[in-house]
Parts: C-alpha cells; structure tokens; sequence
C-alpha cells in the first residue's frame, strides 16, 4: 500500500520557493540578462545615492567653463551653463527612477492589479465598471493625453504646493522636484493601470473556477481573504511579467514628457530635457556630447529592460 503524503501550507511553500529558485536560474543562464540587470543596477543605483556619488551638485553653474568637452574635472563635459553632465546624467537617472517607481507601485501594484482581481473574482456589475473604464482610458491616445494633463495641471500643481509652502513650515519642495514628479507619475498611472487588470482579470477568471478556491469558499472563507489570500499568489509571476513589461514604456513615456516641455520640470535634472537642449543639427555638430551622453544612457537603460523583459518572460513561461 502507498503512503498517503499530506499537502500542508509548508510544503506549498516549499514548491513555491523552488519555483523562484528554478527561474532565476534560467534567468542566471542567460547572459545578456544579466548584463541588462547589471546596467539597470549601475544607472539606478547611481541615482539613488547621487548626493553621494555625483561629483557636482546638479544645479551648480559654472558660466566660465560653459560647453566644454570632457576633461578631467568634468569627465563628460558642461553644458550651456557650465554644469557638470556626469552629475546631471546621475541626477537624472534618480528622476527616472522615482517616476518609474511611483508609477509601478500606484498604477501597476495598486491600481491595475487590485482592480484585476476583484474584476476577475466578483464579476457583474463590478467587473463591467472597471472594464469599462479601462476601455475609456485604453481609447485615448495615450501621449497625447499625457501631453494635455501635464501641460494643464503641471503649473497648477506647482503653484498650490509653493501655497503650502508659503502657509505652513514645509520649505524645499518646489526647489526639490517633488511637485513635478507628483503631476507626471500622476498622469502616467492612469494609462499604466489597464493593461495590468485586463492580464489579472483574464486570469482570475480561470482560477475562480478551480476546487481551491471553491473549497475555500465553502469554507467560508470572505471574498478579501481569497482574493489576497488564495488568488494573488496564483498569479504572481504574472505580475512580474506585467511590471517588467512596462518599466521601459513608463521610463521612456516620462523622458519623451520632460523632452516635449510638460514633464519633469526644472530645476529637477531629465533626461528629456538634457536630450531636448542638446537636440539641433547646429548644436550636435558644434557641441555633440550634449546629446550623446543623455541619449546614450538612455538607449543603454530602455534596451536592458527590453532584453530583461523578454529573459523573464522565457525564464517564467517555461516553467
């Protein structure tokens, strides 16, 4: 006679932990994966402790020394102004990384996947309202949208923070970038969202018809707990997949934003605006490291999360 083998939540957990284990190896063997992440790190990581790694503070001018070439005090060179592009390349990757990480935690985490699930697992009414605002958002054109908002509310924004500013002990926010990081992770959260709920909800619909989940509900287990509990597990990977998907669309939709003028404002270092000053045929013929450092970095940083993206997305699907 064969033995009977319980399945306990350890040993669930156990499989689980496996599986991790088994897709980072398929994605450790895959080496311009890892390049891609190690790139990401190094351009991410430099902008998180850029008060601590940029050699120049990112709005310190120098009119004396403007549009120079790389030197030993200014290794990639000054722009119009005599600021220092290494420190503003570094200041500008943390604006990239604070509008990716603001925009994949509200519109992806939250929003997207919160709403995908309870679209998936309650249904009726529900799963036809959030549909059909999704639907809504998706008919849009998205950039133009972007363009609009940031344009509309972008000065207002920042006119009602400096009022808090001038009514209350808070100083420094304006001057910081804060007020134009809020309009446009803001802007971008609500296209980002759809996209991950519509993958969520289509899953959903599948597993609240497996015996788990039935036998948790005649169990009487309450919608939250199975939802959060039974469901948001069984769909993790695709999360991943979804977050890993859309980090270069939101990392090049708030670049292409600070390019056209409406995104992150200054004083706050951009990319899209390093690349919009340095944009021109006179201006790249006469002084060319003012586009070719920008546009580089970027290139190198949405091309790794295209190819980490697509490692992921093979390392997960055959599983």
């Amino acid at each position: 006679m064969g033995e009977n083998i319980a399945i306990t939540p350890e040993s669930n957990e156990l499989i689980s932990n496996n599986e991790w284990v088994l897709i980072w190896r398929r994605l450790r063997a895959k080496k311009l994966a890892m390049i891609s992440l190690v790139l990401i790190i190094i351009i991410y990581g430099a902008g998180l402790f850029a008060p601590l790694v940029a050699p120049y503070s990112y709005t310190e001018t120098n009119l004396d020394r403007g549009l120079e070439g790389p030197s030993r005090d200014h290794w990639l060179g000054t722009d119009r102004l005599g600021r220092d592009m290494l420190s503003r390349s570094i200041y500008s990757a943390r604006t990239t990384l604070i509008v990716t990480t603001a925009v994949v935690v509200s519109g992806s985490l939250i929003i997207g996947n919160v709403l995908g699930l309870l679209a998936g697992y309650k249904g009726g009414w529900i799963d036809s309202l959030i549909m059909r605002i999704g639907e809504v958002f998706s008919s849009l054109p998205g950039l133009l949208m972007l363009i609009l908002i940031n344009a509309t509310l972008g000065e207002r924004v920042i006119n009602g923070v400096r009022w808090f500013e001038a009514h209350t002990f808070f100083s420094g926010i304006v001057s910081s970038g804060i007020a134009s990081y809020l309009t446009v992770f803001a802007a971008l959260s609500l296209f980002f969202w759809v996209g991950t709920a519509r993958i969520i909800r289509s899953q959903v619909l599948q597993l609240r018809e497996r015996e788990f989940i039935i036998a948790a509900e005649a169990l009487g287990a309450s919608p939250r707990r199975i939802i959060f509990v039974h469901l948001l597990p069984s769909v993790l990977f695709l999360i991943i997949l979804q977050i890993s998907a859309t980090l270069g669309g939101i990392a090049g939709s708030e670049i292409l934003l600070s390019w056209f003028g409406v995104g992150v404002q200054p004083p706050a270092a951009s990319f899209g605006a390093m690349i919009f000053q340095g944009s021109g045929a006179r201006t790249f013929q006469a002084h060319p490291h003012l586009l070719l450092v920008p546009g580089l970095i970027v290139t190198i940083l949405l091309f790794s999360f295209a190819l980490l993206g697509d490692a992921l997305n093979d390392a997960i699907s055959s599983r």
